[in-house]
């Protein structure tokens, strides 16, 4: 199969392997950012491949597990409304909020339905003209595209019961909150699809202003694998770049129509992200243009924020600090059956992966 069989190939990794070991001549610790490199590193194996003087720690690259619990508070309380109708993303529905997620406020009966797009958020404001349809937009720059294009369709089309309540995040400024926080890292394995809609100019800013190394990453085992000696030779080298190993889906520029539309629809915010708080410039909030489709703008609701479980430790393993070991609660208190923080929540969280694959892998 194209671009997985081959990406997939055990005597390429063999090499891959080899060469690794050879050039690995001293103690390196990279960031993989999105939660999908580091579901595919616990899945291959790919921590155990390597020699132990690599240290692969993982990043806030989890939208769900970086959705503030006050996000799914605001979707609670709208669902409450008997006229509002929530659609939101199958793995967003169990992400706790202070008392109560999406899903257990689904079996007391409020009308809360999964969708697989915003798009089947859009049909369904087509049929139930009578009621008013919330979706919880959530995700870095890969998903806000789709969310803008559902605001630009309901707007033109005069559908004036679809509203989007955002927490789209862009992925940069939460990379360098990590770096200032005084992380040890020596280079990032940085998310592909984030990079496939912006370009990877975006992370120059790692190795310009921070000198740290940086590649944009494939998800299969040859594309982590090379992505690792990448950064190597970078630091090595001692010359930090920004280097794109997924080639084959991403360029220097990106996706000029994904970002136009990103750009015609959103404007930067502050954004609360969980585990880190309120970072600057870091979310995606709708354009005065299309306030109409804006839930927080007319579907006035106060919700006041409310602090995580003091014995979660999700905050210092979104920045690499711990890991999942560390914390009281995982595995006792806190499973995929009963997530207590986010990073338990979806397939790409840090501790479900874990949980999963084994720690030690």
């Amino acid at each position: 199969m194209k671009y997985i069989d081959e990406y997939r190939d055990r005597e390429l990794i063999s090499l891959l392997i080899k060469r690794i070991r050879h050039e690995a001549t001293g103690n390196y610790r990279f960031m993989e950012v999105c939660g999908g490199h580091t579901a595919a590193i616990r899945r291959f194996g790919i921590q155990s491949m390597i020699p132990e003087n690599i240290a692969l720690l993982s990043g806030p690259g989890c939208p769900v597990c970086v959705t503030g619990n006050l996000f799914i508070d605001k979707a609670i309380t709208f669902s409450h409304f008997d006229d509002v109708i929530i659609t939101t993303f199958g793995d967003l529905i169990r992400v706790p909020g202070s008392n109560s997620s999406l899903e257990k406020e689904k079996s007391k009966g409020y009308d809360i339905r999964i969708v697989f797009s915003g798009l089947d958020a859009l049909d369904i404001a087509k049929t139930e003209s009578n009621k008013k349809i919330v979706f919880p937009g959530i995700g870095f720059e890969t998903t806000a595209p789709g969310t803008a294009a559902t605001i630009k369709e309901a707007f033109s089309n005069g559908l004036d019961n679809y509203y989007v309540l955002s927490s789209h995040k862009i992925m940069p400024p939460a990379i360098e909150e990590v770096i200032k926080d005084g992380a040890a890292i020596h280079g990032f394995i940085c998310p592909g699809h984030v990079a496939a809609i912006t370009g990877s100019s975006i992370f120059d800013f790692i190795s310009e202003k921070y000198h740290l190394s940086c590649v944009v990453s494939g998800f299969e085992p040859v594309d982590i694998l090379q992505s690792i000696l990448l950064l190597i030779r970078q630091v090595n080298t001692g010359c930090p770049g920004t280097e794109i190993e997924y080639s084959r889906a991403v360029t220097k520029e990106g996706n000029r129509k994904a970002r136009m539309i990103i750009e015609e629809v959103f404007e930067l915010c502050d954004e609360d992200w969980r585990g880190f708080g309120s970072i600057s410039s870091s979310g995606l909030k709708i354009r005065d243009k299309y306030g109409q489709h804006d839930a927080e703008k007319r579907i006035p609701i106060n919700v006041k924020p409310a602090s995580d479980n003091d014995l979660c430790i999700c905050n210092q393993i979104l920045r690499g600090i711990k890991t999942p070991d560390n914390c009281a609660l995982y595995k006792l208190k806190c499973s995929p059956e009963s997530p207590v923080g986010a990073c338990m929540v979806s397939e790409e969280g840090t501790c479900n992966i874990y949980f999963r694959y084994g720690s030690k892998n």
